[in-house]
């Protein structure tokens, strides 16, 4: 994965959330596979259980996540907000935090469905965001901003 100028400061404080025991969140190469709708994903930041990462690949199994954090651009944007929704959700993906960085909002998305999600808060940039179980945190979003 490549972290665009300025994703660093939103990161970074989202790598050290509370995490499920045995899990790991990492921002990196991999790539998940979600095969029943054809397509594969880098997300900006996933947890998985550490199990997920026994492996010498770097195609994941999308059912495998834990955790999605993806930071728009004006280039990934629609995508983001629409498709990935979508797909996350009907592989299960329990949480899906959805940082807008154009509308400096964050998203966090829970209750997977075969539509996407059931569930979803949205705060301004400089709110807290409560994060749902797994990890039952709030996300203070003060030090977010767009690049």
């Amino acid at each position: 994965m490549i972290v665009k100028a300025g994703h660093g400061s939103v990161i970074d404080p989202l790598r050290r959330a509370h995490l499920p025991e045995s899990h790991v969140i990492e921002r990196g190469s991999f790539l998940y596979v979600f095969s029943e709708d054809g397509c594969a994903y880098g997300p900006d930041i996933h947890v998985a259980h550490e199990r997920v990462f026994e492996t010498e690949s770097h195609h994941l199994d999308g059912e495998a996540l834990s955790f999605v954090a993806e930071l728009t651009s004006p280039a990934t944007r629609n995508n983001d907000l629409t498709e990935k929704v979508e797909v996350y959700g009907r592989a299960g993906v329990p949480v899906y935090l959805l940082l807008d960085m154009q509308e400096e909002q964050a998203t966090v998305l829970w209750t997977p469905s075969a539509k996407g999600y059931e569930s979803r808060t949205t705060r301004p940039f400089g709110e807290k965001l409560p994060i749902p179980a797994p990890f039952d945190c709030l996300l203070d979003t003060a030090g977010f901003k767009a690049p």
